[in-house]
């Protein structure tokens, strides 16, 4: 029996997850924007809410404690909507203008994409970033030879992550359902979330993406132990995201994949 034959297809999310290694491109991209505003924040805090919409996630950086009281000391009073819009404002063009440098395919990625184009399923994507980021993003991923079937970005919709309505937009372009023989892939809690309230099966990625953020090369540095480590840690928090999974990279997916397509032979659901 070949399980791929149950699923129909698989939608991926794009920084950390299929490109991006460490999905390092907005993190200092965030560090500048606020420091422009008079704000410090540290890597650690600009990655907290990764996987929101970038609007969203500016939004959550000004809630978070530590940093509205840096905001506050800095302008005299709290964030108001205003100050996030002027925020976002600044952040798209800057995101943009670095993003391309990002764009290295995670490896493993075209072998198993070409598996599932063999097996006869879609290939969709969602992304947190908006699209004036991701005109600069898809034409370096497609020179390098990766074009999913379509592309559903921040702002597309009335909500984004970790609402499913991205999920459903990819559901309607790719002409596939039902939703339980659809597989999402991400990296973040957010996009990992927008796959359970979708009701698709959700795979977590621990070690290419945003929760371990560190370079091929960094990951590649660390001894067993600190790796596995980080594994736990990572794979802890997709899980409480609701992933029904975790691999360590995209390399990794297809094993989890025969699962899942074993799983719904057999009646499972998600």
């Amino acid at each position: 029996m070949n399980e791929l034959s149950e699923l129909r297809a698989v939608i991926f999310d794009w920084a950390g997850t299929t490109v991006d290694f460490g999905s390092r491109a907005p993190m200092g991209a965030f560090v500048e924007i606020f420091a422009r505003f008079g704000v410090t924040i540290s890597i650690a805090e600009a990655r907290g809410p990764m996987g929101l919409p970038k609007r969203d996630h500016i939004a959550a950086l000004m809630a978070n404690e530590d940093i509205a009281a840096r905001w506050t000391k800095a302008h005299g009073s709290p964030a108001s909507e205003a100050d996030i819009d002027a925020v976002y404002t600044q952040f798209i063009p800057l995101n943009a203008s670095v993003v391309a440098d990002f764009a290295d395919l995670i490896p493993g990625l075209l072998p198993v994409v070409e598996t599932l184009r063999s097996a006869g399923l879609k290939i969709g994507s969602t992304t947190g970033y908006t699209r004036d980021i991701m005109a600069r993003l898809t034409p370096v991923a497609a020179k390098a030879g990766y074009q999913p079937d379509n592309l559903v970005c921040a702002g597309d919709l009335v909500a984004g992550r970790p609402t499913p309505l991205m999920m459903y937009r990819c559901f309607a372009d790719l002409g596939v359902y039902p939703p339980w023989r659809i597989v999402k892939v991400d990296d973040t809690e957010p996009g990992v979330s927008e796959a359970v309230a979708a009701g698709a099966w959700a795979v977590g990625v621990t070690l290419s993406g945003n929760g371990c953020g560190l370079s091929e090369r960094e990951l590649a540095a660390l001894s067993p132990e600190e790796s596995d480590a980080i594994r736990t840690r990572v794979a802890k928090d997709l899980v409480a995201a609701g992933a029904h999974a975790t691999i360590d990279t995209i390399a990794d997916l297809l094993p989890t994949l025969n699962a899942f397509g074993a799983r719904i032979a057999r009646g499972e659901r998600p």
